[in-house]
């Protein structure tokens, strides 16, 4: 009688199991994030060399790999979910998210095409059309119409996609059949992402074509220094091809005046393409969707739920007004995708919609993120974490040692002492070495601010409160004083 041969497989019983157990240990982990350094204290190599230089010849049982999760990958970690995290911007996730991710790692969906699961795509596209509605964008991003939206990983993808898009547009699809000619320019301001800089590298644009507007008050993009600078390129033979509107700048929030930028794209047939990155959620609200005034104008634009809306990381929600020049710049049809599906016409393939050939089902964690918070449970979440800003916001003003760096319109505040850069970058040293929370800075009229970025999912009253707290007592200790830089 033949043996069955031995199975490597984790077995369905195993399975259960073991998928009990870390579970377990994620809701253990939210239990006990407050315990953790917020920023990790490990130091360069550390965690490399606690992990062995070969693979295990055979399976190990997972209780050692859950072992050495505790033991070697939780002291590598920043805790980004840590409702003392203040750095950089939110990003974070939620139970139904992480739910939602784990299903769609279950079912292993491969999305590139609707034939290969329709499921995976017409969620997406009901998804994104929900959240025109929820944001209050134009019907011209709805799927039903010329435009639609895709779910990219993140912004810097969208802002990419963007400029294929643009740069075919502006070219009659030429450069894609002959590349670039050094004609075209793009625009955004000197306060936008880097993620701009990098798209235009990677277009073939090039970045002597990379035009960085001055900004204004507020560091917002000066419309009329974009009007200037798109003119003189005009006038030198240059094609203007791309502007990069950001609402909700890193640094500081400040938000580019989109209908000022949008007419004048309009005049000169650039694309318009807006970057909402962070603060493209706080639209939920109605009362906060002065943000988007002028979005109409837009060719595409992109936010990102990974950021600001419970749902975990990488999730970013991009719409174009016409997608037929995004797919006309993206789509390459081999003979092995072909199917009556895609040939009938009646279907979306959202490969043709992004760089990559294969997609995750992203929209199944949106999905459950949407359906459990309900839109009133959203927007009740982003009021509070802008209210915690903004108290926090009117602590600084009271503190005479303390000033607002730059205007707090949503849930991020830059502030600095007094004292100085040197004095700032070391009261962040310090906050940061200690482990009850952690902040980044930025530069901004060229002096030094720290940012507190409040939206984290478990943020509270008392966590924000106890970082103003520490924030005071780390510059008495300091003994700083204004001006003794």
């Amino acid at each position: 009688m033949n043996e069955q041969p031995h199975s490597h497989h984790m077995s369905v019983e195993e399975f259960r199991r073991r998928g009990r157990e870390v579970v377990d240990w994620i809701a253990e982990y939210y239990r006990e994030i407050e315990s953790f350094p917020v920023l990790s204290r490990a130091k360069p190599g550390e965690i490399l060399a606690a992990l062995p230089p070969d693979p295990p010849a055979q399976g190990e049982c997972f209780d050692a790999i859950l072992r050495d999760v505790d033991e070697i990958i939780l002291p590598g970690l920043t805790h980004w979910q840590s409702p003392n995290f203040f750095a950089f911007f939110p990003a974070n996730t939620s139970g139904p998210s992480i739910l939602g991710e784990l299903l769609s790692a279950s079912l292993g969906v491969q999305g590139m095409l609707w034939a290969t699961s329709p499921a995976c795509t017409e969620l997406e596209m009901r998804m994104l059309d929900w959240l025109v509605g929820m944001l209050g964008l134009p019907e011209t991003f709805l799927s039903h119409g010329k435009g639609g939206g895709v779910i990219q990983d993140t912004a810097s993808s969208a802002a990419l996609c963007a400029l294929l898009a643009a740069r075919e547009r502006a070219t009659g699809g030429e450069s894609n059949e002959q590349g670039c000619n050094g004609l075209l320019t793009a625009y955004a301001s000197a306060e936008a992402h880097s993620l701009v800089e990098k798209a235009v590298k990677i277009a073939g644009i090039g970045r002597r074509n990379f035009r960085s507007i001055d900004t204004g008050a507020g560091h917002s993009l000066e419309p009329a220094a974009l009007a200037q600078a798109i003119a003189r390129d005009r006038r030198e033979g240059k094609i203007p091809c791309y502007v990069c509107a950001t609402v909700g700048t890193t640094s500081s929030t400040a938000m580019d005046p989109l209908r000022a930028i949008g007419e004048i794209c309009r005049e000169a047939g650039a694309w318009l393409h807006v970057d909402a990155a962070m603060a493209g959620t706080a639209a939920l609200c109605p009362e906060f969707r002065w943000i988007h005034d002028g979005v109409e104008l837009a060719d595409s634009y992109a936010f990102n739920p990974h950021k600001w809306m419970f749902t975990n990381f990488d999730c970013d929600c991009f719409w174009v007004a016409d997608r037929a020049a995004l797919v006309g710049a993206l789509s390459v049809r081999p003979e092995v995708l072909r199917n009556p599906a895609t040939e009938s016409g009646a279907v979306i393939d959202y490969r043709d919609w992004q760089i990559p050939l294969g997609r995750r089902f992203r929209a199944l964690k949106l999905w459950f993120a949407i359906r459990h918070y309900g839109v009133e449970g959203l927007r009740a979440e982003v009021r509070r974490h802008i209210a915690l800003a903004q108290t926090f916001a009117g602590w600084v003003r009271e503190d005479s040692r303390f000033e607002l760096a730059a205007p707090a319109p949503l849930n991020l505040v830059c502030f600095r002492h007094r004292a100085g850069d040197d004095a700032n970058l070391a009261l962040r040293d310090r906050l940061n070495a200690s482990g009850d929370l952690y902040l980044t800075h930025t530069r901004l009229d060229g002096r030094l601010a720290l940012r507190m970025s409040i939206g984290q999912a478990h943020t509270e009253f008392r966590h924000v409160e106890r970082a103003w707290r520490r924030i005071r007592e780390e510059a008495a200790r300091l003994s700083l004083a204004p001006g003794s830089d």
